[in-house]
């Protein structure tokens, strides 16, 4: 049931201090993607149906919990899970190309997707075998993944202060996290705590586990309904084998990359969508310049101009997010320093492009479509907001550095999750 055939009563706002109440488990399995071919096929169906209420969802502040549930349960979720496992193991050209769709649609509900994947490879990655048949067991069945990773006043956003300790067959994690995109609606929220030594662990807590509290509240001007906010974990208890270390940073793997390239295809899908309402604006409500000449807006040549700049830039964006994605299969299928930097270095290059399509195509759309589309009422704004929130996930800066200290000085870039 779409939140529009729900009602205004039904719909959950974001934005407040009290406690998120756990959903329920999906009732039936998820479908089972078996191709690329149909992943992409399922996301551009989803796809038009989350663009509907996209704008309303983000002035009003709703919760997507009925296209969420909707999305996990068509199998998406699932499209990493390894074919020996049960999954369709497909390309990560193709999940780029799937979370690109979405995130033209909704660039919030796409990004609710990204811990959850990044999960999955970790579990492939990292975890035993008893552990990845249980664990992609479940998300097969159409079980959403949470995070409960970053800390809001920690030294930097790779220091964790969450801690574990062990007890009996289990753990006891104690601590606090913010930036918990997903974990409103999730089902298990895996947590990033450290033990005495100071060795990581994804620690799967049941997103209704006793005292697991998650707060909605999440108030950036960008990606509202990213069902991020605030974690309260106080003696939360876990058994041993929901306990997955996190190593694949500690070894040439693609782990960075995956987690990276996600971030580029929603920024890919932000410049997509800003281009198309762009185009749409100018050819239907926008009026030509007094000195063009022009009987429309659409025939100045300068909005022509940049309207042609604006899509070479999103197909040059596109071209490389679709290289970085062959270069992590490559990197999955024969992981070493060379491929993985391959990986990590193209995907940078992609993130690169992706970001500053998203900025200058937000912003161009107003210098191009004209004062009538700042109007509340077209809520054009939200490309903007949505993309200079999202770029900020990892900043391309050190982009720049790590591809020319690369090629300049032969130095590999680092292995990290914001790399």
């Amino acid at each position: 049931m779409s939140t529009l055939q729900a009602g205004p009563e039904t719909r959950q706002r974001v934005n407040t201090a009290a406690p998120f109440a756990a959903l329920p488990r999906p009732s039936q399995p998820a479908h089972v993607i078996r191709s690329d071919a149909e992943a992409i096929e399922v996301a551009r169906r989803l796809a038009a149906g989350f663009a509907v209420e996209a704008s309303l969802r983000d002035r009003e502040g709703y919760l997507p919990i009925a296209e969420v549930d909707a999305y996990s349960q068509s199998g998406l979720w699932g499209i990493t899970v390894p074919r020996a496992y049960g999954g369709a193991g497909v390309s990560y050209a193709t999940v780029a190309e799937v979370i690109r769709i979405l995130a033209e649609a909704d660039s919030s509900i796409a990004q609710i997707t990204q811990n959850h994947l990044a999960l999955v490879a970790h579990i492939d990655l990292d975890a035993s075998e008893e552990q990845k048949k249980a664990l992609f067991g479940l998300v097969l069945q159409g079980i959403r993944f949470g995070n409960a990773f970053s800390e809001k006043g920690s030294k930097n956003v790779a220091a964790f202060e969450t801690r574990l300790r062990r007890e009996g067959d289990g753990v006891v994690v104690n601590g606090q996290k913010f930036y918990t995109t997903g974990a409103l609606l999730a089902h298990i929220v895996p947590i990033v705590a450290v033990d005495d030594e100071g060795k990581g662990y994804l620690v799967f807590a049941d997103r209704d586990a006793p005292g697991l509290t998650v707060i909605n509240d999440w108030s950036s001007f960008g990606q509202r309904t990213t069902a991020s906010g605030s974690i309260r974990i106080e003696n939360v208890r876990v058994p041993a084998s929901r306990l997955v270390p996190v190593a694949a940073f500690e070894r040439p793997t693609a782990a960075g990359a995956i987690s990276q390239i996600i971030q580029s295809a929603i920024d890919a899908g932000i410049a997509a969508a800003a281009i198309a309402e762009t185009v749409a604006f100018v050819r239907t409500r926008s009026r030509p310049w007094i000195d063009s000449g022009k009987e429309s807006a659409g025939e100045d040549p300068f909005t022509v101009s940049a309207v042609g700049e604006l899509v070479i830039r999103l197909h040059a964006a596109e071209a490389l997010l679709e290289r970085a994605g062959r270069a992590i299969d490559d990197a999955l299928a024969a992981p070493d320093e060379g491929t993985v930097n391959r990986a990590t270095l193209a995907t940078s290059e992609s993130k690169v492009l992706t970001t500053e399509v998203a900025i200058a195509a937000t912003n161009k759309l107003f210098e191009l479509a004209g004062t009538r589309s700042t109007l509340s009422e077209h809520n054009l704004d939200r490309h903007w907001r949505n993309a200079r929130t999202h770029t900020l996930h990892d900043p391309v800066r050190w982009k720049y550095f790590h591809v020319g200290n690369f090629h300049l000085n032969g130095i590999n870039p680092p292995r990290h999750p914001w790399n």
